[in-house]
């Protein structure tokens, strides 16, 4: 589960910084932008909710077993 949470916080960094750099260049038309800041805005949801996960204290083991 850990390389999964590392990997989707890596994904969604990598895709904001694409977003971020081709909008600079102004590689994006009008009609695509309102479709690209969503994108950018998921993005940075999920990157929120993988920093809130890793900062969360682990659970115990028993805990996680009675689940």
């Amino acid at each position: 589960m850990e390389q999964i949470l590392d990997l989707g916080n890596r994904i969604t960094r990598s895709t904001v910084a694409v977003i971020d750099t081709i909008a600079a260049r102004g590689g994006f038309r009008g009609e695509e932008l309102a479709t690209i800041g969503q994108l950018r805005d998921q993005c940075i949801a999920l990157i929120q909710l993988l920093e809130e996960k890793q900062n969360a204290p682990a659970e115990p083991a028993e805990e996680s077993k009675k689940k």
